[in-house]
């Protein structure tokens, strides 16, 4: 290890300042752009000594636990700043991808705050500690409470701390998943394996002292006291064990307006990667919809909704991997518009038969700016043209980035602004 001066160039895809040092980047987390710091440099990381000169972008973090935590990148990055930065998240994935695009300004998409989180738990020579873990490692920072969950969350710590203690005695680390829901918490645990008697009484003991709706173990229900449910549009879906969400409802929400605005000519719609159907029970208001999904319970509880829910047109939910089995362009040919959001990995395979279709609408969403610029890139080589690339700000402090890309279908045209590189 040694101790270098450094320039700090810009943020990287984690939020971490990057520098060159002898042809080498560095990753410094915490430093800002045109900082100069004074760091210990162990690898390709850095940590600050001391910060010769500050960025004048800089401000007060929020939150005392700042550079501790690691759930937080950039807190201390003025507004304007920040937002510019995680634009440029997105614009970079695309440059690296060989694209070049108009990306349009940062949308604030926290609102409320964080509707989902997720505690670890580890139990260290008899204590036992709860809260998130450090920056690029698995020691645990014990918080007394976190400024970007939703109000709905403020019960959350103190229930993942007693169902922690309920199982103090096995000694395994723990990951304890909360999502705040119309009748309560919804805690999914894992890590814990299989349960005993004891245990489970224990933890039916920690749901009932917290009013927990609902409380599971990988999957099988441990505890239930109400039926876990959120909306959607018109529909009122109640969620499997450990179902995905977006992670505030202020981001849900403003995804969902640019997915329906995008369609709104659209008369049959395919919904790639549904979930429990963020877009699809909306976009049913209007519209023919079918919609897959790999996660068989999510499909499940969107079929429940749909049934259950007046005034849809039809919306007809299939479990089917779209990784190993995408829909082909002849499938695909029947659609009028087709939305895709896929977990952080993308959907290239599902991505290449688009461009064999005809569909002429197709919008991308994705939390990952590097798999997204690759899945782009892929539709514009295969004919389409970008209408807009909307990033999205649910992650607050955080280095994700959402995105919203509404592609159009329009081969042999090259727009000067819209252009692959080369």
């Amino acid at each position: 290890m040694s101790v270098e001066r450094l320039h700090i160039e810009r943020l990287g895809n984690r939020g971490e300042g990057v520098a060159v040092l002898g042809g080498k980047r560095l990753f410094i987390p915490y430093a800002l752009p045109g900082e100069t710091v004074i760091a210990q440099i162990d690898g390709d990381h850095a940590q600050v000594v001391d910060i010769v000169e500050a960025s004048p972008q800089r401000i007060a973090p929020i939150c005392p636990h700042f550079e501790d935590c690691g759930g937080c990148a950039v807190q201390a990055l003025r507004t304007d700043a920040y937002a510019a930065c995680k634009r440029g998240l997105v614009e970079t994935a695309l440059l690296n991808a060989g694209l070049q695009c108009d990306v349009a300004p940062l949308v604030d998409a926290h609102g409320g705050g964080r509707r989902r989180v997720t505690f670890h738990a580890r139990f260290e020579s008899g204590k036992t500690r709860v809260g998130f873990m450090a920056a690029r490692s698995h020691r645990i920072v014990e918080i007394d409470a976190c400024p970007l969950l939703a109000p709905e969350l403020a019960r959350a710590l103190p229930a993942a701390r007693a169902i922690a203690a309920a199982l103090a005695t096995r000694g395994k680390p723990l990951d304890i998943a909360v999502t705040a829901t119309l009748s309560g918490l919804d805690v999914e645990l894992g890590g814990a394996g299989p349960l005993d008697e004891p245990e489970i009484a224990a933890l039916i003991a920690a749901a009932d002292a917290h009013d927990l709706a609902r409380l599971t173990n990988h999957g099988r229900l441990v505890a239930l006291r109400r039926a876990t449910q959120i909306k959607i549009g018109e529909a009122t879906v109640t969620l499997p064990p450990g179902a995905f969400l977006q992670a505030t409802q202020a981001g849900e929400d403003e995804i969902a307006a640019r997915v329906l605005k995008a369609t709104e000519k659209a008369q049959s719609v395919a919904d790639l990667f549904c979930g429990v159907g963020a877009f699809a029970l909306r976009l049913a208001q209007r519209a023919k919809i079918k919609a897959y999904d790999s996660d068989a319970a999510a499909v499940e509880a969107l079929s429940a909704a749909t049934q259950a829910t007046q005034g849809l047109r039809t919306l007809e939910g299939s479990e089917r991997d779209l990784f190993a089995r995408p829909l082909s362009a002849s499938e695909l040919n029947s659609f009028d518009a087709v939305v895709f959001d896929p977990p952080r990995a993308g959907a290239a395979a599902q991505t290449g038969e688009i461009t064999r279709s005809e569909v002429p609408i197709v919008v991308a969403v994705s939390c990952h700016a590097q798999s997204f610029a690759r899945d782009a890139a892929i539709l514009l080589k295969g004919g389409y043209v970008i209408r807009e690339i909307t990033p999205l700000d649910q992650f607050r402090y955080a280095a994700h980035v959402e995105i919203v890309a509404v592609f159009e279908k329009e081969s042999g045209r090259k727009s000067a602004k819209r252009r692959l590189l080369g």
